[in-house]
């Protein structure tokens, strides 16, 4: 779509524009949008050629097809509106870590050596996931949009989720509850996606646990 017009002559006078390779559009008689006394002047015609180039619209509409409308390859901008289309967010809530501290410190501390210093500030902070992530994630939303709820669903978008990391799986408690089971450890992000992206749907009243082995 994003071939380049070229100015040529037809040999009887008239400049003609067309796009290259030939065949892929009709090609544009100068001689017939202008009056014939300025039909030959080459610079009139070289100011039709690049407008005709500025208004080309062929490259642009690519790029949105490529960046926005299609999901297999949108970016940035382009998965922020397929987020809200199927109702979920890039940015998620993700629990600080714990951090190194005496005793009497905040809970949560650990011994030196396995944690970080505490540096003042919020314990949950907010983490924007890459394009990847929020692709897979705006998939998993999609299914689970049209899913039917069952327990072969729900595990569907578990392996849609998390594809080679183990197993992951769905059971029901017979009493009004059910669990996610994860054999495999969760990072803090992955555990927010979990718990907090609303893409593991939960029937009206049953309580839903998630359970790390």
């Amino acid at each position: 779509m994003s071939d380049n017009p070229v100015l040529a002559e037809n040999g009887i006078g008239q400049f003609i524009i067309g796009f290259s390779p030939i065949g892929t559009r009709p090609p544009l008689n100068v001689v017939a949008t202008i009056g014939s006394q300025y039909a030959n002047s080459p610079t009139l015609a070289q100011l039709i050629w690049n407008n005709i180039a500025y208004l080309e619209a062929a490259e642009a509409i690519d790029n949105w097809f490529d960046n926005v409308w299609n999901i297999q390859t949108a970016q940035g901008y382009g998965l922020d509106v397929w987020g809200r289309i199927v109702g979920v967010q890039r940015v998620l809530q993700v629990a600080a870590t714990a951090f190194w501290g005496y005793s009497e410190a905040l809970p949560g501390s650990e011994p030196y050596g396995q944690a970080p210093f505490y540096e003042s500030g919020s314990v949950t902070s907010n983490y924007a996931l890459s394009d990847d992530a929020f692709r897979t994630l705006i998939l998993a939303k999609a299914l689970a949009n049209i899913s039917d709820g069952s327990i072969p669903g729900l595990n569907q978008i578990l392996l849609n989720l998390f594809p080679g990391r183990g197993n992951c799986y769905v059971t029901d408690g017979q009493d009004m509850t059910m669990t996610y089971t994860f054999e495999f450890p969760l990072s803090p992000v992955e555990l927010a996606i979990v718990e907090q992206s609303g893409v593991l749907p939960t029937p009206c009243g049953v309580t839903a646990t998630v359970v790390v082995n």
